[in-house]
């Protein structure tokens, strides 16, 4: 079993196990949520059964109030009544002096048709024979109640006008009190729930709580919310006075719908705090194996710096002894390629110098040093289209590695037998080279799994061959390199994006 492949594996096993913690967290969590907003529930309702009451009180007590009011007006017509009797001619006065003298809590004046006055009652005692405050209360008189006429005699007229009485007025100041204690209570509710209190036709608001200050004087948001409102709880119905009518709306506590998100905001909270850990952690320990792989290559490097300075002596004592030329051009070019191979490891940690290089001779170079260390059963071929320059910012050793990479892990796909195509094409920006085989085939969904550290299908291999080639196209050259299309025992095409 590869390493890729147990490193898959301890993944999906944390993630089942992260899945279940979660789950089960989130279980637990919603459970205490949902007692929670049970408790919530059952204090709105509370709350709404006492603003039924105390609707319920107000609604007795102004019926009360429009009761006592209708009394006054039948006590002031009475001694209206009394009033015109007296200036007839009656034989018994008993009665209508009584109903005169019993009225001593509605403030009156009679004045006659030129509106001098009479006689008044129930006022100020001290200012009973003052004409302007008399006059003065004529008019305040006049301003809340129309005055009764009296018809005297021969359509000789009196005028009877009235005011509430003390008792009454106290009582309307309470009721009014209760009143805006009322709508207080429902705006300020001891439930902390948005509420909006309207009139009759449930859309001219009359006051509201814990909503939006601003936005309640958008008619669009009012109508949107009081739509929500009625969707999540019946509006309390409300009977102020006898014909009038208003209504409650309200919804669910700001608290009670933060506590039903609360599970779900923490958990993403806790996701993307681990997800940062998680980046830092591989961060850090993908440094960590850079700084050993840059290590262990220029310690490469330095360990074949020594036995290629041999080499190279050597190799001039066998010419001074008479080495067959042909022999020795040959080991030449092994000695060569060694010093190449050598730069490689050098350059890998360092920043390479990248230089202006026709690509067409560096595939060529690339492709015909591996023709003479490849079966003759694989068929080589480059395309370059009309151009017959391309040219690129390379370094062109690391770069001949990553097509020489490329072109043995196609030629074990193909087992030594098929054919490689290379593809040369200059855009205005970048430069595609598109390397093809007839192999096997890469699935789908390994895609970009091939370009992991340790990933191989070989029986003997470190599966890092695909690895440091996406490190030198994409971290020294700035390019891209991606598996452009795959097809199972067809073949594969590898892509690599260059900036011109």
């Amino acid at each position: 079993m590869s390493i890729y492949l147990k490193k898959q594996q301890w993944k999906l096993w944390l993630f089942i196990a992260a899945i279940v913690i979660v789950g089960a967290s989130l279980w637990y969590t919603n459970t205490l949520v949902n007692k929670i907003a049970h408790e919530e529930l059952v204090k709105v309702k509370l709350w709404a059964d006492a603003i039924k009451k105390k609707a319920e009180l107000v609604k007795y007590t102004n019926e009360l109030f429009n009761k006592i009011k209708i009394d006054e007006r039948k006590k002031v017509e009475l001694w209206a009544e009394a009033t015109r009797q007296l200036s007839q001619d009656l034989s018994d006065y008993g009665f209508v002096l009584k109903v005169v003298s019993d009225n001593t809590t509605v403030p009156v004046i009679l004045t006659d048709d030129h509106g001098t006055v009479i006689t008044s009652r129930n006022l100020d005692p001290e200012k009973e024979n003052d004409k302007t405050y008399l006059k003065l209360q004529m008019q305040a008189m006049r301003a809340v109640q129309d005055p009764i006429e009296i018809i005297i005699y021969r359509g000789q007229k009196n005028y009877l006008y009235y005011q509430d009485s003390k008792l009454f007025s106290e009582l309307k100041n309470n009721l009014d009190d209760l009143i805006k204690s009322f709508i207080s209570e429902v705006a300020v509710n001891s439930a902390s729930v948005p509420v909006i209190y309207t009139d009759s036709t449930r859309q001219n608001v009359l006051a509201s709580g814990n909503v939006d200050s601003l936005k309640i004087k958008d008619p669009l948001y009012v109508k949107e919310m009081l739509t929500l409102m009625a969707s999540q709880n019946e509006p309390i119905e409300v009977e102020i006075g006898k014909g009038f009518k208003s209504y409650i709306f309200y919804k669910e506590s700001i608290l009670l719908t933060q506590l039903k998100y609360y599970p779900y905001v923490m958990f993403t909270i806790i996701g993307l705090f681990l997800l940062v850990a998680y980046l830092l952690f591989s961060t850090a320990r993908r440094v960590e194996q850079n700084q050993v792989w840059v290590g262990m290559a220029k310690e490469t490097a330095h360990q074949l710096g020594t036995p290629l300075s041999s080499l190279i002596a050597w190799l001039e004592y066998l010419r001074s002894k008479g080495l067959d030329p042909e022999t020795a051009s040959e080991i030449e070019k092994d000695v060569k390629r060694l010093e190449t191979i050598t730069e490689r490891f050098s350059k890998i940690g360092s920043v390479p110098k990248l230089d202006t290089v026709d690509l067409v001779i560096v595939l060529n170079d690339a492709v015909n040093y591996m023709k003479l260390r490849t079966s003759k059963n694989v068929l080589f071929t480059i395309d370059s289209g009309n151009e017959k320059e391309v040219f690129g910012q390379l370094n062109v050793p690391l770069f001949e590695w990553v097509i020489e990479n490329l072109i043995r892990n196609a030629v074990d796909a193909m087992d030594g037998i098929g054919s490689i195509s290379i593809s040369l094409s200059d855009q205005t920006q970048f430069v595609y080279i598109d390397i093809s085989d007839t192999g096997k085939g890469i699935p789908k969904s390994k895609f970009k799994t091939v370009f992991e550290p340790g990933f191989t299908t070989k029986k003997r291999g470190w599966g890092l061959g695909l690895s440091l080639t996406k490190r030198i196209v994409e971290n020294y050259h700035s390019g891209k390199i991606f598996v452009k299309n795959s097809e199972i025992d067809i073949g594969t095409t590898f892509r690599i994006v260059l900036n011109k």
